[in-house]
């Protein structure tokens, strides 16, 4: 269902989130539970790195829904290539305002993603 690499940003997030409820040694059930409580509200937000006025800023390219997900985990460079080609790009996952983790990806390739507009701040 969801790749390790992506697991393994997830799974610190449940464990402090059980934790927080004082299950400080949680079973791999009640891990899944949270999991599948909480994942229908888990976003990830595709940015990339562009130099801006001397320094780099970081450009909202998409936001991916649990649902939109998918196509993302099974292959994220090539996700990212297909659809913004090369740069470094970063993956924030949030499940709703609370921050999970980041992961980055630098695909090789011709920076398709300089004339994509910026996705608004929500």
């Amino acid at each position: 269902m969801i790749p390790q690499w992506a697991w393994d940003l997830i799974e610190p997030y449940l464990r402090k989130n059980l934790s927080n409820r004082g299950v400080d040694r949680p079973t791999n059930r009640q891990i899944w539970e949270e999991f599948a409580k909480h994942w229908p509200a888990m976003v990830a937000t595709l940015l990339v790195q562009e130099p801006w006025m001397g320094t780099v800023r970081f450009k909202r390219l998409a936001r991916l829904s649990f649902e939109e997900m998918a196509p993302f985990l099974e292959d994220p460079e090539r996700y990212i290539y297909d659809r913004f080609g090369g740069g470094k790009f970063k993956m924030n996952l949030h499940h709703g305002m609370h921050f999970i983790n980041t992961k980055n990806f630098k695909p090789e390739g011709p920076p398709l993603w300089k004339d994509l507009p910026e996705l608004p701040e929500e």
